[in-house]
């Protein structure tokens, strides 16, 4: 009698917490439920609910202790992926956002500290899944010892094919638990059915000429268009807008990126790809190190945001091998990293060889409080400062959920980040570097939404629907052809990302039609540009990107207001 009850009240505990473990996403069931309505196929999400929730309480009744704990691990690891995105981006997380966080594996520390309430809340529900599966369920058998065993299997199964043939969509207010392990499937079946091809070598034929000098990439972190005062008057100092000496600027305005999310812009901008095969071409052509190196440039990588050798974007052994200079800075503060990569650039332009040099720039990625010097402190009031001094990416502040105020102190300390990372670098490199016969193309990977509308949420960037001003980037042309000028002027405001890399080919000696055949047109195109971003970079599944216009009228502008200038 005393064995029966004891195993009733273990099988009643693991039922309550896994409620318990469910009534964590309370809040995008009714979402789920608000966006359905009245309508049939809010039965047929509350059947599929139902369904899983009734696979995952039966797993909690598998007699075996290891496949019973294996599945418990796996199923709240799925749980705090979900829900910890969920809770600190207020969206859903869909496939495009999972493939996303797989490819930043490497930023997950960094994650974890900017979200770290979010995913805090997270883990307590995931530590409820894992505690109602993995329990032992005392010896009574609650259902038959076949139906628990199936009852995992039967949940990844239902869902996942659910969702393969939905293009990997439709699993908001579904249990975090099982769309986890549901997108994994899908990755895995993806990785499967559509091996990665052959990288191909250079097939092009470079025709440099006599005259060819330094061609450079620099990509910027983080930064807003209209935050810059050569693309909107209440921007800060950019260093680009009346630089000193006989230096020629060409601002295209604000350019639409790649994507919204470092990952995808920086990769198909190293790769080439176009709107129509990024996938395909990112995956299979050269990279730019490789054409440069065709060419007869010897190439650097100036990497500013991490140490150590780490790779980052979506950089392998591969393409580094094309890399005659790997540069970091592992032993210079995070808040002069800018200026080192600027004093780098300055040694490489001046000397005497061809080279091709791309920068990735500390930029202004959260955290923003502590990437400029005290002196450099122009707007505020500003965040608290000397908390994260020696971190590259870090949490935002806890309550930027609700609080206008701290979003206000966030926009003030951005401001000082930008006038001291875009600003004072550019100063520097154009008061000591030799600029004679050089191209320059600048921009950032992504811009920023810095919640100017008072929306919720903590995300900056990376939002699975994102407001227009995350594609919204600079796009600057430095050089002494008197053409930059002209394409600017003809293309301000409608220009993108897919235009540089053709940019840079024909720079390095490479047949412009060739080149065009192969990756589109360059800056000084004629023809129009969309000005479009790809919200949904890992189409997958048969799903087609979805494309997010970047003009000027849909950017939100800096608040005039903000700030009280020092």
């Amino acid at each position: 009698m005393r064995a029966t009850t004891a195993s009733h009240a273990r099988g009643a505990a693991k039922t309550i917490l896994l409620l318990l473990a469910l009534a964590f996403g309370i809040g995008e069931i009714a979402a789920r439920v608000a966006t359905l309505g009245a309508s049939p196929s809010l039965l047929f999400y509350a059947a599929l609910y139902g369904l899983l929730a009734v696979c995952l309480w039966g797993a909690a009744f598998i007699g075996s202790a290891p496949l019973r704990w294996a599945w418990a691990t796996l199923l709240a690891l799925a749980a705090l992926l979900v829900d910890g995105f969920q809770a600190a981006t207020a969206e859903a997380m869909s496939y495009d956002a999972f493939v996303t966080m797989l490819h930043s594996a490497g930023f997950a520390d960094d994650a974890l500290m900017q979200h770290g309430a979010s995913i805090a809340r997270a883990a307590a529900g995931a530590l409820l899944v894992l505690l109602a599966i993995g329990l032992e369920p005392g010896p009574r058998r609650w259902i038959p010892r076949t139906v628990a065993l199936a009852a995992p299997f039967a949940g990844l199964a239902i869902l996942t094919i659910l969702l393969f043939f939905r293009g990997g969509e439709g699993a908001r207010g579904l249990p975090g638990a099982w769309v986890g392990t549901s997108y994994a499937a899908l990755y895995a079946i993806e990785a499967v059915t559509e091996p990665i091809p052959p990288r191909q070598p250079v097939r092009l034929v470079p025709r440099p000429s006599a005259g060819q000098g330094d061609v450079v990439l620099i990509i910027d972190e983080s930064i807003a268009a209209r935050y810059l005062d050569i693309n909107d008057d209440a921007g800060v100092r950019s260093g680009l807008k009346s630089p000193s000496g006989n230096v020629a600027v060409a601002n295209f305005g604000i350019a639409a990126s790649i994507t919204n999310c470092s990952y995808g812009s920086n990769l198909t901008l190293r790769y080439g790809g176009t709107r129509d095969g990024y996938q395909r071409q990112n995956a299979a052509l050269p990279s730019i190190f490789a054409y440069a190196r065709r060419a007869g440039f010897a190439t650097t990588y100036i990497d500013a945001q991490r140490t150590g050798g780490a790779y980052q974007n979506g950089m392998d052994d591969a393409e580094r091998r094309d890399i005659d200079h790997f540069v970091q800075f592992d032993d210079t503060p995070v808040v002069d990293r800018d200026m080192a990569a600027a004093d780098a650039l300055i040694a490489l332009l001046g000397n005497g060889r061809r080279d091709f040099i791309l920068i990735n720039k500390m930029g202004a990625h959260f955290p923003v409080a502590d990437k400029y010097p005290e002196t450099a402190a122009a707007f505020g009031p500003a965040l608290p400062r000397g908390e994260t001094a020696n971190v590259t990416e870090m949490r935002l502040p806890e309550n930027l959920f609700s609080g206008a105020e701290a979003w206000r102190l966030y926009r003030n300390s951005y401001r000082n980040t930008v006038a001291w990372t875009v600003g004072a670098f550019f100063d520097r490199l154009f008061a000591g570097a030799r600029l004679d016969g050089a191209l320059i193309v600048y921009t950032a990977d992504h811009g920023q939404n810095l919640h100017e509308r008072g929306d919720p949420g903590t995300t900056t960037h990376c939002s699975p629907f994102p407001e227009a001003e995350e594609g919204a980037v600079p796009l600057v042309v430095i050089g002494d052809d008197d053409r930059w000028a002209a394409a600017a002027k003809a293309n301000f405001d409608a220009s993108s990302h897919y235009r540089i890399f053709p940019t840079l080919l024909g720079a390095m000696g490479y047949d412009r039609d060739a080149v065009r055949r192969l990756y589109g047109e360059a800056l000084d195109s004629a023809r129009a540009d969309p000005a479009t971003f790809n919200s949904l970079f890992n189409a997958r599944l048969g799903r087609k990107p979805i494309w997010v216009e970047v003009r000027r009228s849909a950017v939100a502008r800096p608040p005039a207001t903000d700030f009280d200038a020092r």
